[in-house]
């Protein structure tokens, strides 16, 4: 079931699982939508004011659900929502199991959760993914019907299935699926049952094209197809797979910030505001992280590559500190609960270590508050990005940008950001905690005017390919490709 919350013609279909906006009760009792959490739906909002777009979504706060229902009208709202109604323990499986713990875990090379056999990956499967992934293929399909859509913009990993449901209902329609997670290689899709991956890749070749954040997503993509689709041929000169006498493309388009955004945001007196209350003791540098409490983000070796250059040079002592800007992150998961309770320990420790009356070396300040995120961005002298795996990490872009310090970034090396920043970065395998210890201090001691240079190098990638760029190169595949009608019925 569809419950449009606005009425607006649109010529692109955004499907995602987490909406442009999340409804809620103001104070007054009236309900009010406030912007979607998370690097996607902010990009994704911003995005989506450059091209009219209906955005199709779950229902994931309580109002929403209320107006999914029928039971409540929402406000009126920019472009036009609309809620996919699922069944509730489908739903959780399809989420909270499937794409949160199975594809979340296996894309980002992380071991599977102790209970996570392989009789429950095929449950969650079954009777969770796919059936979620059928509704919103409907969805699509009766959006396609009203002949008002030029194109599909299907986004992330939680609708790999759907387009290839849709093909096979539309044949004419446009589809284009990006993906915001990185696609490992070949070994960790191993992992999962032959069966499964399969249906994956078919899913995502009834798409015509498939772009990821990166070249090497891209490449594990085709080794993929190759390994689990049998009758599927690889283009390698055209970046694209042929199955069934299709044929969809491949490609890399690295998303990324807006700088008129970002801009816009510093100038507000609320983000100085937060800037005065976070600056440092004067004399005394700071290391940030900004950062979901999520295993990938890597918080816990961060902290411990932090406790080693406290050891290894003492001179730092009381003349550095650690500001932690993390966001608690599914908490349902116990191995996300250890995680949270491992890294605050940590933290505790090392203040106990090094601490004293003047100087605590870390602060953690645990809520989700983007406006001071930025904020804190603004005044580093030294920004540790070291997640295991990521898409891309869009604080290694913003960061860099609202930053007035000329401070440094130390970065992943399996960051999606890496491909593009690494020359203007410090790189770091993030496993080695001797090697990032190192890292920071080469950032703390370098000289003013190779910060200076580093920093105005890293803004001059980023303006040179950015928000707008990313989303302007998927519209412009939808202009060369999509028919005018992309609705004809089978």
């Amino acid at each position: 079931m569809v419950v449009e919350t606005a009425e607006r013609p649109s010529s692109l279909l955004t499907v995602s699982n987490r909406g442009p906006v999340e409804h809620r009760w103001s104070d007054e009792g009236d309900i009010e939508g406030v912007p979607g959490q998370g690097g996607l739906a902010t990009a994704l909002r911003i995005a989506a004011t450059l091209h009219p777009t209906t955005w199709l979504s779950s229902p994931l706060s309580e109002v929403d659900r209320l107006i999914a229902q029928g039971r409540a009208t929402p406000p009126g709202s920019e472009g036009a929502v609309r809620f996919v109604l699922t069944d509730p323990a489908a739903y959780e499986l399809f989420y909270g199991r499937f794409s949160n713990e199975v594809l979340w875990f296996l894309q980002h090379t992380l071991p599977w959760p102790e209970d996570l056999d392989a009789v429950e990956r095929k449950r969650a499967w079954k009777e969770g993914y796919l059936p979620v992934n059928e509704a919103f293929a409907q969805a699509v399909i009766d959006e396609l019907d009203t002949d008002a859509v030029r194109a599909v913009m299907f986004h992330d990993y939680h609708f790999y299935t759907a387009p290839l449901i849709v093909r096979n209902a539309r044949p004419s329609a446009y589809l284009q699926h990006f993906l915001h997670i990185p696609w490992p290689p070949l070994a960790e899709w191993k992992r999962l049952e032959r069966s499964i991956v399969e249906g994956i890749c078919r899913g995502l070749l009834g798409n015509d094209c498939v772009v990821f954040q990166t070249i090497e997503s891209a490449y594990n993509f085709l080794e993929t197809c190759e390994a689990f689709v049998p009758q599927s041929k690889i283009e390698p000169g055209r970046w694209g797979v042929t199955l069934g006498g299709r044929l969809t493309r491949v490609w890399a388009d690295a998303i990324s910030v807006d700088p008129d955004e970002l801009e816009e945001v510093a100038g507000s007196p609320e983000f100085s505001r937060y800037r005065y209350l976070l600056r440092p003791a004067p004399g005394v540098k700071t290391i940030l992280r900004v950062d979901r409490l999520d295993l990938t983000k890597n918080v816990v070796r961060g902290f411990e590559a932090y406790r080693l250059l406290l050891r290894n040079y003492p001179e730092l002592r009381e003349r550095v500190y650690f500001l932690a800007l993390l966001v608690p992150s599914r908490g349902d998961i116990e191995s996300y609960r250890e995680y949270q309770d491992e890294a605050l320990g940590l933290v505790d420790s090392i203040n106990r270590e090094f601490g004293n009356l003047r100087w605590k070396p870390i602060r953690v300040i645990f809520e989700n508050n983007r406006l001071q995120a930025l904020a804190a961005m603004s005044l580093y002298d030294v920004l540790l990005v070291n997640p295991v795996a990521d898409g891309m990490n869009l604080v290694a872009k913003e960061g860099p940008w609202v930053n007035t310090h000329d401070g440094i970034l130390v970065l992943s090396n399996q960051a999606g950001a890496y491909e593009e920043l690494g020359s203007a970065c410090i790189g770091v395998d993030p496993y080695d905690v001797g090697e990032t210890a190192h890292a920071l201090y080469r950032a703390l001691s370098m000289d003013r005017n190779e910060r200076r240079e580093r920093a105005s190098r890293l803004k001059s990638i980023i303006r040179s390919h950015d928000l707008r760029d990313w989303f302007h190169a998927l519209l412009d595949d939808i202009h060369r490709h999509a028919p005018v009608a992309a609705s004809s019925a089978a």
